[in-house]
């Protein structure tokens, strides 16, 4: 497949600073084969579709560097409740409701979310992480899978032997665009011993580590009771941070300055999910201390039962504005380095931007288009400004991902819109009766 996209204005990040010029963009196969100005009779031989992109803005794909994506069938089913309320009362008898089509079709459609508010890539922490990873396949967008590895109760190693089989089963399949991580779900659920064998595993399979850390006050007191010692430095002492390891901290909101000293030599960083830790009352990350130490930030939106929606340019927003108000200044952060977050940075912390996370030749084509030829999106004074503050998903108006259009004038092309509407409002209603 050869794909031209003509005249768009195209963001490029120029090391933390994103510039905007004109050209084309031509793809071949899953690569960017060529940027240019004027198109030579060569590079237009055999071109298959042509986007016509002049009022349009391209930029790399978002990524959302953590996500429960069945939870998309429980959204705004149990709002407005304390966090581990929500959790025990709401979210887990639901969520123990579920079957393996459940599954399915509640994470197809938080990707059909996903791809039309302009993410191309993700990560996913979930059970039955086959069926998510065939909607994976299905939809055509990217992710890094992983099976949740709780440790409350003794299952014969079965959760385990799960996640081996997830990185062995699924890593590099649907055309590449699967990877996997192991998923020991936090500290407070998984006790040294079996976290250790975890990181073992991890390093005998290659893969990273995807794990939640310090979400919650109660979760910071609950580890210090036990074991004397902040859920950072519980990781710290295990090794998870000396470089061996390549971890994506989901969350990470209460950290002091020594846990943040802990980070520094860790490799891969935090996903920052600022509105469902808002939402949650779980409090604001110290997002702009990470940076100040070199510590990668990517975004999140955790999953849509508590964050409600998966649109990362809402959580750009959120980003920006819950670091200004916590540090009381408006220039902690600006939209560049949010804008980044939403992009390379994402990349990165999944293990991927040697492929992602940029337009530039010879990445794989994962990329958007923008209608910013709108009354809330003009005039252009600067791009990235404007999208992180004034743009929305609803914007995005083709989604491409690994050379492949999923989305195109705002229509889905790889999943039955209709048909998937239908089959998660009769299956979430069976989930939460009664509960």
């Amino acid at each position: 497949m050869k794909i031209l996209i003509k005249d768009p204005i195209i963001l490029d990040d120029k090391g933390g600073k994103f510039e905007t010029y004109r050209a084309n963009i031509l793809i071949e196969g899953n690569k960017i084969a060529d940027i240019f100005e004027q198109p030579t009779a060569e590079q237009l031989t055999d071109v298959d579709e042509v986007i016509e992109a002049s009022r349009l803005v391209a930029l790399p794909g978002l990524i959302n560097t953590h996500n429960h994506s069945p939870m998309s069938l429980l959204r705004s089913f149990s709002d407005d409740l304390r966090l581990m309320e929500w959790l025990d009362k709401k979210m887990l008898p639901a969520e123990a409701k579920m079957n393996k089509e459940d599954i399915y079709w509640g994470s197809l459609l938080a990707i059909a979310e996903m791809i039309k508010s302009g993410t191309t890539a993700y990560a996913d922490m979930y059970i039955h992480m086959e069926q998510i990873a065939q909607a994976v396949k299905d939809s055509g967008i990217r992710a890094s899978l992983t099976r949740g590895l709780v440790f409350f109760n003794d299952d014969d190693g079965q959760r385990l032997r799960e996640g081996i089989d997830l990185v062995k089963n699924w890593s590099g399949e649907a055309e590449g665009r699967i990877t996997t991580m192991m998923g020991p779900h936090a500290p407070y659920t998984c006790p040294p011993d079996q976290l250790k064998e975890v990181m073992d595993i991890s390093q005998d399979l290659q893969v990273p580590i995807h794990i939640h850390l310090a979400e919650t006050h109660e979760e910071v007191e609950k580890i210090n009771k036990k074991y004397g010692k902040s859920p950072a430095q519980y990781l710290y002492d295990l090794g998870l941070f000396n470089g061996d390891y390549h971890v994506l901290l989901a969350h990470a909101v209460h950290l002091d300055d020594t846990d943040i000293r802990l980070l520094e030599n860790m490799k891969g960083g935090v996903a920052h999910n600022p509105f469902s830790n808002m939402k949650l009352g779980c409090g604001i990350a110290p997002v702009y201390k990470y940076i100040e130490k070199g510590i990668t930030v990517g975004l999140g939106t955790d999953g849509a039962g508590s964050a409600t929606s998966l649109d990362l340019f809402k959580e750009m927003k959120m980003a920006s504005g819950l670091q200004k108000l916590d540090r009381f200044d408006p220039a902690v952060i600006d939209a560049h380095k949010i804008l980044q977050m939403a992009t390379l940075n994402g990349a990165k912390i999944l293990g991927i931007d040697q492929q992602v996370g940029k337009i530039e030749v010879g990445k794989q084509a994962d990329l958007i288009l923008v209608n910013v030829n709108q009354p809330h999106l003009v005039p252009h004074h600067d791009m990235a400004s404007l999208l992180v503050y004034s743009a929305f998903g609803q914007d995005v108006e083709t989604t491409i991902v690994n050379g492949k259009i999923l989305m195109k004038n705002r229509e889905l092309l790889t999943i039955d819109e209709e048909r998937l509407l239908y089959e998660v409002q009769q299956r979430s209603k069976r989930i939460v009766e009664g509960v």
